[in-house]
């Protein structure tokens, strides 16, 4: 996932340094060539032979040791890095690199890059809103740095309030963001639709499917990563939802008809891959409807076609995409909705088929266009994700040279 891109982490003298191990553990499962700078008090908290067990790399602490081959080690390691993240960033490393102190090697070393450069604070919550922490965090904002907002709780001093680091989970987040994907969507505004959608027939029950949201959230999260502005309107899931994309949660097909056409007209790319309810209860009770003898009969009526009604609305410059799933026919029956519901392309894929539809990690899919079908052979949903967005990119080039 990230092979061939370079990750440096600079720890310094903070409880939060242990965290670190698990994030260069994850960077190292997926590839990366990740080497980590200490400064000589975070060695007291965390031994550097921990990070160089995890990371195959020496563990770079003095700007002076011999022990390497001859090189200015703090500017050739520099020039080769995709992403610094100082984490945990203690108040005086942060002020020295606000004020241009280098004076070890993790400080000269910051100093020498020219990549992106992520600061995470983590200190005691006095320390962290201090105004003279407050007034170097902004300085290095203005310089281009991006500043981690510490999370809020116990603090290991005792104290509870901000200052708290995040977890390695999110901060590996913020380093994917940074360097996964190239930023070919930087600019453009993306609609996805993910999940069920849930149709009350009483206050306890409801009808809706066995959709996750699972691709739609690996959608949502490849565009992010791909530099897109995402918004992702999503019915009730369990799956965790993607990072640095805005949110709208909806629980019907009537509330996501709502989300989704009042922020339509402003997308550059809408995605629907929700699994939308086409009927729902026409009358709701207001009561638990009491088991009787006998069948119970449930009248029903059709909801908004969401995609229908983008379809009719569309942009020309604007790009739609629709998903279909099909137990059978799936080829002709896409393709009729492709034509139907005025859409640029159709993602198929059939219940039946091995490793495609609800709740699975993969997908199967077939991309259908007005002159193509490209069909893909099973892979994870993000996988997918990634040939499905590229598809669209290539699609919005073919239409603007027609044009």
């Amino acid at each position: 996932m990230l092979k061939g891109k370079t990750v440096i982490l600079a720890v310094t003298g903070s409880i939060a340094a242990y965290k670190i191990a698990s994030l260069a553990s994850a960077l190292k499962k997926i590839q990366a060539d990740v080497h980590v700078l200490m400064t000589e008090n975070a060695t007291n908290f965390i031994n550097p032979i921990t990070f160089e067990t995890l990371t195959g790399n020496k563990c770079l602490i003095d700007t002076f040791d011999r022990n390497f081959q001859y090189s200015v080690e703090h500017v050739s390691l520099a020039k080769q890095a995709d992403v610094v993240m100082a984490a945990p960033a203690s108040a005086n490393v942060i002020g020295k690199i606000a004020n241009g102190i280098a004076d070890d090697m993790l400080t000269t070393t910051i100093m020498a890059c020219r990549c992106r450069k992520i600061i995470v604070p983590a200190m005691n919550t006095n320390m962290f809103l201090n105004p003279i922490v407050q007034d170097n965090l902004d300085k290095l904002r203005r310089f281009g740095y991006e500043v981690v907002d510490p999370a809020s709780g116990y603090l290991a001093c005792g104290d509870t309030g901000q200052g708290k680091m995040p977890e390695p989970e999110l901060l590996l987040e913020y380093i994917l963001r940074e360097i996964q994907y190239e930023k070919d969507l930087a600019g453009k505004k993306v609609l996805i639709t993910a999940g069920p959608t849930q149709e009350s027939i009483d206050p306890v029950r409801y009808i809706t499917n066995h959709s996750t949201g699972k691709m739609g959230y690996a959608l949502a999260t490849v565009c992010m990563r791909r530099g897109a502005d995402v918004t992702l309107v999503t019915g009730p899931t369990e799956t965790k939802k993607p990072e640095f994309v805005n949110i709208l949660t909806v629980t019907t097909a009537r509330e996501m008809f709502e989300a989704v056409t009042a922020h339509a007209p402003e997308q550059d790319i809408i995605i629907k891959a929700a699994a939308v309810a086409d009927y729902r209860p026409k009358y709701v009770s207001d009561e638990k409807v009491k088991k009787k003898d006998g069948a119970l009969s449930i009248e029903m009526e059709r909801t908004d076609d969401i995609l229908q009604y983008l379809g009719e609305h569309k942009r020309e410059d604007q790009y739609l995409c629709g998903f279909s799933m099909e137990t059978e026919h799936m080829l002709e029956n896409s393709r009729k909705k492709l034509k139907k519901k005025h859409l640029d392309m159709v993602v198929a894929n059939n219940l039946k088929v091995e490793g495609a539809g609800f709740g699975g990690n993969t997908n199967v899919v077939t991309m259908i266009t007005d002159d193509e079908e490209i069909s893909l052979e099973k892979m994870t949903k993000e996988e997918t994700a990634v040939h499905i967005v590229d598809r669209i990119l290539k699609e919005q080039k073919k239409k603007q040279t027609k044009e």
